[in-house]
Order: structure tokens, then sequence, then C-alpha cells
């Protein structure tokens, strides 16, 4: 049952706390604030259901603000939805699109402490259905007799509190929820044998990326000597490579070499800073801590930061840049450094869906229908990070290996067994391959995950439902009502009277999009505006019965006629009733538009409402 929190429950569960008295109830619980937990809360919260979001850290947002990534990978042309929000209040903030562009990386570069200020704000915004707890680390997980999810937590002081909750979302950095609930997961890469992937290796290992601990530096002017104290055991031939240099030596790795000036220039933001997640002879520090307990994982961050430190005053002192040092005034750390490491894998739970390199490389053709789930997009490329491992080079070597567009079918949130109800696993947990977590990884794509984590959650409780009965249509419909993408369609803005009708026909598959490659960039195009063919209109796939088209261009007055044919209501299908859809132009003699194929089809009989989706994408009744 729904339950809303008001003003006076809110005081009385904060009282309870304080007393260490009997659990508190919770609708949605969000264990983990990085940058899918916190959207997945906001979320949540904003479609009226009592959420709770608890962080172990001081700040939110994850990789985006704690982990320093603030140079965002990837969606600059499809933003939407929580991400768009987030990003479009940096514009705002900094002065306009222009103002973010300050580094190459990156459209959008923004200082760590601005974001975190950003997602605090918004998560404030939902008032007491958002109940925000930070440095707090989870205790242990049970699930009760009643089905409640039982999670005990120790807070700053030390003192255990407990929340109950009906539907529970793993939004940690490394699926810590989903391994406490007994998910079954993967880690490190998959076997081609069981994936499909052909540049897959032929057994499966423990290897993950890379991770890094970011520094922030500063400017502190031409004359200052901001070099720092030379860090424990440093050893500057790690360093040697990671820019032109008079000490360069051969590059093992193939990796472009830069100016020193172009790698600092990376990942710089406003106001004279710089981001150090340079991944060429840089910062990347290969350690595997998914499975270590949480002393053992601060003993190999610790390792990290020294690593990162190193590079700091390789920079000062061989790339002769002294006047950069630690910036004073962004992390709240006492080393300077990140809150937290950026951690490019986690471990990947066995869902209901699982996402593939082949299956975004070709969403039409794979086994199953992925694509017609979708619920978030992505346009980075698949971006792995190895060469800090000591035995990269027996690794495959994914240079940026090329991929369209693609969108994240719902599936690979739910936990695929049975006996795990209630729980939505998200952030980089989700059931991808280890190769497209190369993409899917990126921030953008993870909050648009945690958005709809925090959708499904919402409506588990809004219709009394399990989570597993949350149907996929339901859920991309809020995600569509809410400014998301469900497909990466760019020949729209999500502000368009069309795009809702092209993204839904787009879902169905009746008319399908074309992926391409341009450079680096990965794009998805309907081709709105391209004739509409008989042979690119895949109806039979919900029709068997004859349909009356062959092949070659479409007119609007056969367009009608063959959806008249099939029994459709559209005895009023004349000029008045086009414009009406805000279509123009009205010639029956005319070669249809796919775009206005996409309109009317969505007007005449809603195919995307009349034709649910299992998690593969099959239709159902």
């Amino acid at each position: 049952m729904k339950r809303f929190f008001s003003g006076m429950a809110a005081a009385i569960a904060a009282l309870s706390m304080a007393s260490c008295a009997e659990p508190e109830h919770i609708d949605v619980l969000v264990v983990g604030g990085g940058a899918s937990g916190t959207a997945a809360a906001i979320q949540s919260a904003r479609m009226g259901v009592a959420t709770m979001l608890v962080e172990e850290t001081t700040w939110l947002g994850g990789m985006l603000t704690s982990a320093g990534v603030s140079c965002i990978d990837g969606n600059y042309n499809l933003r939407s939805g929580i991400f768009g929000e987030f990003a479009d209040s940096l514009s705002v903030r900094y002065g306009g699109w222009d103002a973010l562009k300050t580094g190459w990386v990156s459209n959008i570069n923004f200082e760590p402490h601005v974001g975190q200020e950003i997602l605090t704000n918004m998560a404030a915004g939902c008032g007491n259905l958002l109940d925000v707890r930070r440095e707090s680390s989870m205790v242990k997980i049970a699930k009760q007799e009643d089905g409640l999810w039982n999670v005990v937590f120790r807070n700053a002081e030390g003192k255990k509190y407990t929340i109950t909750a009906d539907v529970l979302i793993d939004g940690t950095e490394l699926g810590d929820v989903a391994k406490a609930c007994g998910v079954e997961y993967r880690i490190g890469m998959d076997a081609s044998c069981d994936t499909g992937e052909s540049i897959a290796p032929e057994e499966a290992n423990d290897v993950i990326q890379d991770l890094t601990m970011v520094a922030m530096l500063k400017d502190y002017g031409p004359d200052a000597d901001m070099t720092i104290e030379m860090p424990e055991g440093y050893d500057p031939a790690p360093y040697y490579n990671c820019a032109i240099n008079p000490k360069n030596t051969e590059m093992d790795t193939g990796q472009a070499r830069w100016t020193p000036e172009m790698m600092i220039s990376y990942g710089r933001t406003p106001n004279g800073k710089y981001m150090i997640n340079w991944p060429i002879y840089g910062n990347d520090y290969y350690v595997n801590t998914i499975e270590m307990t949480p002393q053992e994982r601060q003993e190999a961050y610790a390792e990290a930061k020294n690593f990162t430190l190193g590079f700091v005053y390789f920079i000062q002192t061989e790339l002769g840049m002294k006047n950069l040092g630690l910036a004073d005034d962004e992390f709240p750390t006492e080393d300077g450094l990140a809150l937290i490491p950026y951690h490019r894998e986690s471990r990947r739970i066995k869902g209901e869906a699982f996402l593939t390199l082949d299956a975004a490389a070709d969403p039409y053709e794979y086994r199953h229908s992925y694509y017609r789930t979708g619920i978030a997009v992505g346009d980075y490329a698949v971006d792995h990070h190895h060469f800090r491992h000591p035995d990269w080079r027996s690794l495959p070597d994914l240079e940026f290996y090329p991929i369209p567009s693609f969108n994240v079918p719902m599936g690979v949130l739910i936990p695929k067994q049975n006996d795990v109800e209630n729980l939505i696993v998200a952030e980089k947990s989700v059931s991808v391959s280890n190769l497209i977590n190369g993409a899917t990884r990126l921030q953008p794509v993870v909050m648009q995950l945690g958005q709809a984590a925090g959708t499904i959650a919402a409506l588990s409780q809004i219709d009394g439902k399990t989570v597993k009965r949350v149907k996929v249509r339901s859920v991309q419909r809020k995600l569509l009502a809410s400014g998301c993408y469900i497909m990466p369609y760019l020949d729209l803005p999500k502000d368009h009277r069309h795009f809702k009708a092209l993204q839904r026909i787009g879902a169905t598959g009746l008319l399908r999009g074309e992926g391409r490659n341009v450079g680096w960039a990965n794009q998805t195009w309907f081709r709105a505006d391209d004739p509409l063919l008989a042979e690119e209109i895949f109806i039979k796939e919900i029709y068997n019965g004859p349909i009356g088209l062959d092949s070659g261009p479409v007119t609007i007055g056969k367009m009608l006629e063959v959806l008249k044919g099939l029994g459709l209501p559209l005895h009023n299908a004349n000029e008045s009733w086009w414009n009406e859809l805000g279509l123009s132009n009205f010639d029956v003699d005319r070669v249809a538009t796919r775009l206005e194929a996409a309109v009317v089809m969505d007007a005449a009989f809603d195919p995307f409402g009349m034709f649910g989706v299992d998690y593969n994408g099959n239709f159902t009744r």
C-alpha cells in the first residue's frame, strides 16, 4: 500500500531513530547516493511515494561529484530526464552552455562541489517525500516474513538504526546490496561462449577495469609553488609517457602522446581547475576491490591515492607545472583528493535481461528484441581502461569498439531469481556483459538507469504490485512523461510535438531507426523525413494477414487504405484530421514520410499501448 510522508510522520521518524526505538518504515529505500541512487530517489519521491536515500559519504552524486569525474562523457545531444535537468542547472549556474565547454574531453565540465550542490537542491525540492541520510553505512540486510526488507545502518556517531521498506534499490558503487540480498552476479570478463560476443576472451576471468582516484588541481598563478611533499615510495617511471617530455620511453600501449598542455586541459573545468583523470600513463590504477572487506578496500584505496599523488608530484616537478596545486576549495577531505574512487566496473547481476555488445551493435537482428524495452539511452563508445593491469597485453583490444547509440533494456535492473523480489539494482551493477559495460557505465546512462529504477519502485507502490509485475510499457510511458528518451533517436528534440509518437513507434519496431558511426560519435536516426517504403514497415510482426503492400514508396492515400483494411476506425481520415495531428500538406497522392507514418499509426491504433512487451521484447496482449 502507498504511504505518504507528512511533516508529523517525518518528525516521529526522527525521534524514533534518535531513541533507537522501533524500526522506521519507508515505501522505497535507496541505498547509495551515487549518480544512479540519487536519481532513483528523486524520481520515486516526485511520483508521490515516501522514499529514503541513505549514503555513506557527506556528498550526493557518486562518480559525478564524490569521485570527481566532473567532465561528462556522452549524451550531449540526448540530454533528458533528471540528467537533462542536472545539465540544464549546470548551464544556468555557469552562464550558458558555452561556459561549460572548458575542457576538450567533454562539452559539459563543472566543479564537483557545484554538481553536489545541484543534486542536493534537487533532492531537497522533493520535500518531506524524500528523507536523505548521509554518513550512514549499511551493516546488514534481511527479508522479513511479511516480505519487507529490513536494513540496519550505522551513522557517523556509530549508532545503529533499522529501516524496513517495501522496495529496495541498490545504488551502491560496487553492488554491495545485491550481494547482501543473495543475488547471483558476474565479476570480470565473460567468456565468449557465454555471451556470444566474438571479441570476448575464450575463457572468463576476474579482470575488471582500472579505477582512478581523481585529483582536482587549481591554478594558483604563474609565480606560485604548490609542489606537494614527495609521496612515499615515489617512482616517476610509471608516468614518463603521460605526455611529451624529455624522459619519454617506448610507448608499449600504442596510445597517443599529447603535449603537457593538452593533457592538463583535457579535464579543465570552470574557475581555473583541472580534473586529473588521465588514462595515458596517468593515474589509472589497477586493483579489484569488489569482494574485499571494507577495511581491505580502504587500504587499497590508500595505495591508489598515493599513486595519484605521485602523478601530481610528477606534473609539478617533471613537467614544470608547480603553479598547479591540489584545489583547496573542492573536496572536503584531509588529503584534498576525491571522496571515493572512480569505479568503472562493479558486480553485474544476472537479470531478467542481459545486454551484450552484440545486442547494442545490432538491436534489430539480435535474438531478443531488447530495444522495445528501453528505459535509458547512451551514445558513448565502448571505452575500457586496462593498461595499468599487469597482464594487459593478454586482454581484448577495445579501442573504442564501434556501436551505434543504443538503449538499455528494463530487465537489466531486475534480478532474475524468483526468490529475490522487490529489489531493483542500478548504478553499474546492472545485468550487462563486461564488454558493453564500457558504454553503459558512463554518467548520463547511469543517471537514467537510476531514474528508471525509481519509476519502477514508485509504480509498484502506486499500483500495489510487486516489482516484477510492473509492466514495461507503464515504466516507459512514465519516463516519456518525465522528459526521458526510451529510443536514442536524434531526429526530434524532446519538446517537439511528435517526439513521443516517434519514441513510441520506435519502441514497437513497426518502423526502425538506423545506427551510424561518425568518428567517435555514435548515432541513431529514425530518418523522419525520408520517404515511407513498404519494405520498411514491419507491421506483420503484430498482424499476420495480408496488408496489401509489396515494396517501394507508399503514398499517404495507400497508407490510410492499408490501415483501414486492418479494421482501424479511420473513416474521418481527411485533411482536417491530418492537420489536427499536427501534420501538413495533406495529399493522398504524395509519398508519406516516415514521421507522418509514425504519427498516424500512433494516433490511429496506439500500437505502443495495445501491444505490451515482456523483458525480452516479445509482444504480449
